[in-house]
């Protein structure tokens, strides 16, 4: 053990593969608040929400507030993976960190979906992660406070990829208009071919605070539990190497 965390790797060993979207988002009623009205973010909420999820075994140290455009940001180093965001704009509450994602092995954002449900089933819980190391693996999740229930993941284009639930009954509960499910190509015979974070980002709606210049999000450093760390040192590192 090194750092006062669970790695048996050097902080700065170089990181293997890359991660795009890699958030879960709690969206408390009402659903229909639109991102450009939420409050500025409260970071004493946002660590109190980053140290309630599974993967976290406690914030160490707050790093500070950067633009929610700029996550995820690039990780270079395994101290990188240290780093996780969480965000809490009113009765959003929104978190990306490293340990969602996974090559096939695990279901992390299912997961921590099933906590969270939990902790608020009144709330609508949206979550991505998308890991690219040779190939892509992806996790999308939808989940409605009636219990309707949408999972994807797996490698897009290929085997073996897994959907649970139907995405035209969380559309026809959303109100997602049918021609916007065939724009996103929803209409695919094989569901490896269809983009499913983009149906995920329809389940947030105007309410979607990822990718936004005006929201503030706050960087903590966190030691993660010993689960997530073992998976990320096969995820982002060759042979533990």
């Amino acid at each position: 053990m090194t750092d006062d965390s669970f790695w048996t790797l050097p902080p700065d060993r170089v990181v293997r593969g890359s991660m795009g979207h890699c958030d879960i988002t709690v969206l408390l009623p009402p659903f229909d608040v639109d991102a450009l009205t939420l409050p500025v973010n409260d970071p004493v909420r946002a660590a109190e929400f980053a140290a309630s999820l599974g993967t976290v075994d406690e914030v160490l140290e707050e790093i500070g507030p950067r633009p929610v455009i700029e996550v995820p940001p690039y990780t270079d180093t395994r101290a990188d993976l240290d780093i996780v965001h969480a965000g809490a704009w009113g009765h959003v509450l929104g978190f990306s960190g490293p340990a969602l994602a996974d090559n096939g092995n695990d279901t992390p954002v299912l997961r921590e979906a099933r906590r969270l449900r939990e902790r608020h089933p009144e709330a609508r819980i949206v979550g991505r992660a998308h890991f690219h190391g040779g190939a892509d693996h992806t996790e999308d999740l939808v989940w409605l406070p009636d219990g309707a229930l949408f999972h994807a993941t797996g490698w897009p284009g290929d085997d073996p990829f897994e959907v649970t639930g139907d995405p035209a009954v969380i559309a026809a509960a959303l109100g997602i208009p049918a021609e916007t499910l065939e724009e996103l190509g929803l209409d695919e015979e094989d569901p490896a071919d269809i983009e499913w974070s983009g149906f995920a980002a329809l389940a947030l709606g105007k309410a979607d605070p990822w990718g936004k210049k005006h929201l503030g999000i706050t960087a903590f450093r966190v030691r993660h539990s010993e689960s997530a760390t073992s998976r990320m040192e096969e995820l982002y590192f060759v042979d533990g190497q």
